[in-house]
């Protein structure tokens, strides 16, 4: 994680969301008030698919069952049935 202060963050703000979109390095800016954690929207949107797949009744199961697939036993992509 980068760190860096408000003041720093607002001299440099295009270089540092670009450094965070092009490598998925999150960004802690720290102010007198607090701090603030900004992402990229692909880890944005990963943390909101995680945080809804763990919300799936057993979904948590079913994921660690299928880690613990050999790959042997596993359905062809090409032959899944959605």
């Amino acid at each position: 994680m980068y760190n860096t202060n408000i003041t720093n963050f607002r001299k440099n703000l295009f270089v540092i969301l670009e450094q965070t979109i092009k490598y998925n390095e999150p960004v802690n800016i720290t102010t007198k008030d607090g701090n603030a954690v900004i992402i990229s929207e692909e880890d944005y949107n990963g943390l909101m698919e995680t945080l809804h797949l763990s919300s799936v009744p057993g979904m948590k199961e079913k994921i660690a069952e299928g880690l613990g697939t050999p790959i042997n036993e596993c359905v062809p992509e090409d032959e899944v049935k959605w």
